[in-house]
């Protein structure tokens, strides 16, 4: 299985309008949303006949044994996340908690133990030979890059004869972002004409090419600065880095999304725009499997 991903560097560009219009062009059978801290790729997706939900567990959480407790204050005075509190014993706040097992450690008579706490779930949608993956991390947990691991590796289990999958990733550069980015055989990166979506876009480039994976520019509404956008494309070709088109800002996509369909459900400037991206986003991807 081929893996296409879809990045932006900064959100908001329109990642995930593009990675479902991909997905409806291509009539993907295997896809997945790697943004777990903030998914939204299933609000724009056919509803599916069955959905698997998994507990998602990241690092442990310490717990406190009152009844053997001491009280004698070490694991408070080595938290250096402040988890540990006293109010008429000594408790530890799950939110604050870190995992990180030093007051276990210090503890003096074992009162306190780690154990495994939910962080989240993991999702499997299918239909037939259709499968969409994708998580959401509870509220103030942590692990998200082990999280979207967890996303490709389910996506690989059930879609392992399908030729490309696509996959939505995370806005940023961070663990999530990372962790997308390992395996993937081509990254598009969306990005946007503003100071912000220019220099987020050379972010992801950098922290791209550290894991050597191919990639490709875009820019969507690019006519909401053309001097900008101009310099983007610029960039790319001074930089070698293939770049694949222009999307225009459209008044009619974005009635599109918020009736919960992509740009392609419509005929309009922007849906025409994104299929020649996509064609030779395609194209680009057939090369660098060859190569």
């Amino acid at each position: 299985m081929k893996q296409l991903l879809i990045l932006s560097g900064k959100g908001g560009t329109g990642k995930t309008t593009v990675a479902s219009a991909f997905i409806r062009l291509s009539q993907a059978k295997s896809y997945a949303d790697c943004d777990v801290d903030a998914p939204n790729l299933h609000l724009v997706m056919s509803s599916f006949p069955e959905e698997t939900t998994t507990d998602y567990f990241g690092l442990p959480k310490a717990v406190i044994d009152t009844t053997i407790c001491l009280e004698c204050g070490i694991c408070q005075e080595a938290c250096r996340f402040h988890a540990i509190e006293k109010n008429d014993h000594f408790t530890v706040n799950p939110i604050n908690c870190e995992g990180c097992g030093l007051c276990a450690y210090l503890c003096p008579n074992k009162a306190i133990t780690m154990q495994e706490a939910k962080a989240g779930e993991l999702k499997l949608f299918s239909n037939k030979d259709e499968h969409f993956s994708t998580a959401k991390l509870s509220m103030g947990s942590g692990t998200t890059g082990k999280l979207v691991t967890k996303v490709k590796d389910q996506l690989k289990e059930h879609a392992a004869k399908t030729d490309v999958a696509i996959i939505d990733g995370s806005p940023g550069i961070g663990c999530p972002v990372i962790a997308s980015l390992s395996g993937v055989d081509l990254a598009l990166i969306v990005t946007e004409p503003s100071v912000s979506g220019y220099s987020d876009m050379k972010r992801i480039i950098k922290t791209a090419a550290q894991f050597q994976v191919n990639m490709a520019v875009c820019i969507n509404k690019y006519d909401t600065n053309e001097e900008l956008a101009g310099n983007i494309e610029t960039f790319c070709w001074k930089t070698g880095i293939p770049f694949l088109g222009k999307i225009p800002f459209d008044p009619v996509a974005v009635q599109a999304i918020n009736e919960g369909k992509t740009v392609i459900d419509y005929p309009c400037d922007s849906g025409c725009a994104v299929k020649s991206v996509y064609e030779k986003t395609l194209h680009l991807l057939q090369e660098a499997i060859r190569s």
